[in-house]
């Protein structure tokens, strides 16, 4: 069976990790990359040393592609989505895959009409934590599910200026870091509407308005589910929160609860837990690679079959909350 022809564009740190995942996993075969970075390009072609060097994106449209990954800066990602959805390729993209609900959903429009695979690297859907966590949720073991709670503060902020150019990234902290607590939020839930969402946004120390040119390296946000469900959110670049990065996301219902926690500070370690009232199980603790995981598994799924999957349309439902947490209903 021929293996996917799959293209790279953009080759920083996560779209080289994304890269040898997919490599690793066997699904695919890697053959261009692109990157404005000539030590980027290098990089990529240790692990990729047979896929052609190529200038731009209008270069991987002519290469026969199958699949094409998108690591590059946000502003860039539904513009060139669409542009090889476009051509019959099918993409996995980092995230967000738009900087608004409308660039998000044109992007999957594309999707649907090229009939092409589309996914978002939204790891954190498949770390083992979460993976033990889900069940719980989906099968009703936590009860009636009331109320979740999430965090992500991360001792840094991003190391590329553009993160911080509002018409480039599209936001801060909550585009860079609360995306993936939104997915999480929902995605465990089979994405009930939100029927309203309250926030505030801060940038070093001070309020911003909803017309600030300025991205947030703080903010908390409210959203109201129409199951019922509360989430309280919060998300941040450089707090002084005494660790390298707090990462939480907990879940409570009438039967229990449970969360996901980062150990000791770090980005990569989680442990799952269970609680049953002032008792607490460990269900999962590190080691665990889940990094590459989504890649992987978009990998294989572009060898199995690279149509539209349907589930690519909850995307824009993300995108939106977003939305909503930048400019909320007065």
């Amino acid at each position: 069976m021929t293996k996917p022809r799959v293209g790279f564009l953009g080759t920083g740190w996560i779209g080289r990790h994304r890269m040898q995942a997919m490599i690793e996993s066997g699904a695919i075969l890697p053959v261009a990359v692109s990157d404005l970075s000539e030590e980027c390009v290098q990089e990529a072609a240790r692990l990729a040393p047979d896929a052609a060097v190529l200038p731009s994106l209008d270069a991987m449209l002519d290469a026969r592609l199958d699949g094409l990954v998108i690591a590059t800066p946000s502003a860039l990602h539904a513009e060139q989505s669409i542009a090889a959805l476009n051509r019959g390729i099918a993409v996995f993209c980092q995230k967000p895959l738009g900087r608004n609900a409308a660039e998000a959903q044109a992007v999957v429009d594309a999707a649907k009409n090229a009939d092409r695979l589309l996914s978002v690297d939204f790891s954190y859907r498949l770390t083992s934590a979460i993976q033990a966590i889900e069940p719980l949720i989906r099968n009703g073991e936590l009860g009636d599910l009331f109320a979740i709670d999430l965090t992500f503060h991360n001792a840094y902020g991003p190391d590329k200026p553009w993160f911080y150019d509002r018409a480039q990234s599209g936001g801060g902290c909550v585009m860079d870091l609360g995306v993936h607590l939104v997915d999480l939020a929902l995605w465990l839930q089979d994405f009930p509407q939100v029927e309203h969402v309250s926030s505030r946004l801060f940038a070093g120390g001070q309020p911003l308005s909803p017309s600030s040119d300025e991205v947030e390296d703080y903010a908390v946000a409210r959203l109201d589910l129409t199951n019922g469900v509360s989430v309280r959110l919060a998300c941040s670049w450089r707090l002084q929160a005494g660790q390298e990065a707090v990462i939480e996301a907990s879940f409570y219902g009438t039967n229990g609860g449970a969360a996901l926690k980062n150990i000791g500070g770090s980005f990569y370690d989680f442990e799952a837990l269970r609680f049953s009232g002032t008792s607490t199980d460990r269900l999962v603790q590190p080691p665990d690679e889940w990094g590459g995981r989504a890649a992987a598994a978009w990998a294989g799924r572009l060898a199995d079959n690279p149509c539209f999957d349907p589930a690519a349309e909850r995307l824009g439902d993300v995108a939106d909350v977003l939305d909503r947490i930048y400019q909320p209903a007065g």
